[in-house]
């Protein structure tokens, strides 16, 4: 029993919508249910019956398609589906966000709008490469070829290999206009430069086109031609190549780097379009290209995907900035361990005076928001002069430390690599341990201190009672407390990516040159002291990031969520252990017996670690990213930490005196290091 098709709806005459609808529900019932791709197959097989059945059916069909490529401009679609509209990435990002809130219409003329429509799915991509030769072959003759005399196609090879050509040459063009592109073209090696790639491009162009024109495009003339064109195509994407060097010595744009995929991609379309044009099987090329726009036009739909290719070096970027600022934290040997618990006492000390004012502006009874701010600032300035006093914070580190140490992973392949990367994990968590004891050890007695100093000159204590109570309350182990600790550890993850990020975009403008040498900046401080300014902000301007927006994010962005009516709080362990010791100095010896204390020392001894969990895991993850550590080398890397664990656990606890060495496991296979800027 036949298959019925679309073919008895088939109207030529209908309006344009009504067309393109046709062709939409055509492509619809081709797909099926999306769960066997030959069953498609067999229906565009059946399709291909039906219109060569009769001839009614055979006229039916030309008088369709004279009225589609009449109308429809397929240019588009060959030369810019995929791309962004804007060589900017906002706009793309906007664009993106549009298409997926806002839906397409049939009634265009534009076909790569149309493309869109008619092949959305990923099956679409499936049953396109799964056409046989055959099948192909007859689409071909019986339904695209015989172009009916409307169609007004060239000499020199028909409608199709016209839209190819006119599709090069938008390719060529846009391609030319990124690499002249003065962000683009500033950054280029030298020898890029000398090479002049670009300038040769549209020549080599018109060396095809000539050829195309007086001899075929299968002609060994426009071969030859398409050869020398490839050439000079390979030579414009390693020219562009050349940029990222210059991004990862002075600093990464998100700009740029979307501006050199869109031209890599270019390349690759150039390329796609030539085969098209000059193969043996036109056909089957014809089938590869669209299932490869088609898949283009699911990615190019995908916000995720945009950012995350846009990003990863900008990541890498960060995580390596990060990295820097994380050897500072690591201490090796027990020299090293001492200084690090006195580093961190000096920080609790701080933090203890930064306690002391958090409750006295409670007093002042401020709105959420202003509150948020009042705190936002106390913080900030916390924590930025326990940076500038090089003391320490002990849940700063995580975030800073991780990528230092997925740093030693760079050269995994080498001998040592993995055991070296054990060692820091060893390392890392010693330091944590010496920073946290430090920060507490010190934080409570100098609140206690303060509370005491308080009582005796105003008698009262930092806090009353009531306010003590609902402290304790606030940080028992029995609420949700755990959560508000997970949260905080996520702000201090992103405290470290804005500085990385503010850092990464101080090298990428080279403020520090405009400091030192603007004349504006030398007229008012000098050249001495500009100088210096210059050089201070260059060293201390991640911590300066990095301090102030962590100081802002725990004061403001829970009076955000009030705002919105989400009660997620923050609690950080430093500041969380002198609250509950000014709650216990405000109740006297007689809070030691009350169950709210106790399950408030329980909270604080679980915030530390959760503090530090979430922001190490987090850091450690886009480090990994970062770096390109594959699963087998992350496997490979698991069970050498399991190794030390059980042969040295220790080592984990204090600085090791000797530690025999160990076996890094066989050798991964793949180290992934080398990232594919393309």
């Amino acid at each position: 029993m036949p298959i019925a098709t679309p073919l008895d709806t088939l109207d030529p005459d209908a309006p344009l919508a009504l067309r393109h609808l046709w062709l939409i529900n055509a492509l619809r019932w081709v797909r099926g249910d999306e769960s066997d791709v030959q069953a498609s197959v067999s229906r565009v097989r059946a399709f291909v019956d039906a219109v060569q059945a009769t001839p009614e059916a055979q006229a039916r069909w030309q008088r369709w398609w004279r009225q589609f490529i009449g109308t429809v401009d397929i240019t588009p679609l060959l030369a810019d589906h995929g791309f962004a509209p804007r060589t900017a990435f906002l706009s793309e990002f906007g664009n993106r966000l549009r298409k997926k809130v806002l839906p397409g219409t049939p009634e265009t003329t534009d076909m790569a709008e149309l493309f869109d429509l008619l092949l959305s799915s990923r099956f679409d991509v499936r049953w396109l490469k799964a056409l046989d030769s055959e099948t192909l072959k007859r689409l071909h003759s019986g339904l695209i070829e015989p172009l009916p005399e409307a169609a007004t196609p060239s000499d020199s090879g028909g409608f199709w290999e016209g839209a190819l050509m006119d599709a090069l040459v938008y390719c060529a063009s846009q391609i030319c206009a990124t690499g002249f592109a003065s962000e683009i073209r500033g950054r280029m090696s030298p020898e890029a430069k000398a090479g002049r790639a670009f300038h040769q491009l549209p020549a080599d162009f018109d060396g095809l086109r000539r050829e195309v024109d007086a001899h075929g495009a299968r002609s060994p003339q426009a071969l030859a031609a398409a050869d020398a064109l490839r050439a000079s195509l390979d030579a414009c994407r390693h020219a562009a190549y050349t940029v990222y060097s210059h991004l990862e010595e002075h600093g990464v744009s998100v700009g740029i780097v979307f501006r050199l995929r869109q031209l890599r991609e270019r390349v690759v379309r150039m390329k796609q379009l030539l085969d098209c044009l000059q193969s043996e099987q036109p056909e089957r090329a014809t089938a590869a290209l669209l299932a490869d726009l088609a898949q283009v036009g699911i990615d190019h739909r995908s916000v995720r995907s945009l950012i995350a290719s846009s990003s990863q070096l900008t990541a890498a970027k960060v995580a390596e900035r990060s990295a820097e600022s994380g050897e500072h934290y690591i201490t090796r040997n027990a020299a090293e361990y001492r200084g690090m618990l006195r580093k961190a006492a000096g920080g609790g000390a701080i933090v203890g005076l930064t306690v002391w004012v958090k409750f006295l502006m409670v007093g002042l009874g401020l709105t959420a928001f202003w509150g948020g701010f009042a705190n936002g600032v106390n913080y900030a300035t916390s924590f930025v002069i326990i940076m500038l006093l090089h003391l320490t914070l002990a849940t700063k580190q995580p975030a800073v430390t991780a990528p230092a140490m997925v740093a030693k992973l760079r050269d995994i392949k080498q001998p040592g690599a993995v055991r070296s990367f054990v060692d820091e994990v060893a390392n890392l968590f010693r330091s944590q341990i010496a920073s946290i004891v430090g920060n507490i050890g010190m934080v409570i007695p100098v609140v206690a201190l303060i509370s005491l100093v308080t009582s005796l000159l105003t008698g009262h204590a930092m806090v009353d009672e009531h306010k003590a109570y609902e402290v304790l309350k606030s940080i028992s182990l029995l609420g949700p407390l755990l959560l508000f600790a997970a949260f905080t550890g996520v702000l201090l993850f992103a405290s470290s990516i804005i500085a990385g990020w503010v850092e990464n975009w101080y090298v990428f403008h080279n403020l520090d040159s405009a400091m030192q040498h603007n004349p504006r900046f030398t007229a008012v401080l000098g050249r001495e002291r500009a100088a210096r300014w210059a050089g201070f902000m260059r060293r201390n301007i991640s911590g300066l990031a990095a301090n102030i927006s962590l100081g802002f994010m725990l004061g403001l962005v829970p009076a955000f969520m009030t705002f919105f009516g989400i009660g997620l709080d923050v609690r950080h362990v430093t500041l969380s252990a002198g609250q509950v010791a000014a709650a216990a100095m405000a109740l006297g010896w007689g809070a030691l017996g009350e169950p709210a204390l106790w399950w408030a020392v329980a909270g604080v001894v679980f915030i530390g670690p959760i503090n530090l969990g979430v922001s190490f895991y987090l850091a450690f993850r886009l480090a990994l990213r970062a770096q390109n550590i594959s699963e087998v080398n992350r496997q490979l890397i698991r069970a050498a930490i399991k190794r030390r664990i059980r042969a040295a656990p220790l080592s984990f606890l204090l600085p090791p005196r000797h530690l025999k060495p160990e076996p890094d496991g066989p050798t991964a296979p793949d180290p992934n290091t080398a990232q594919d800027h393309g």
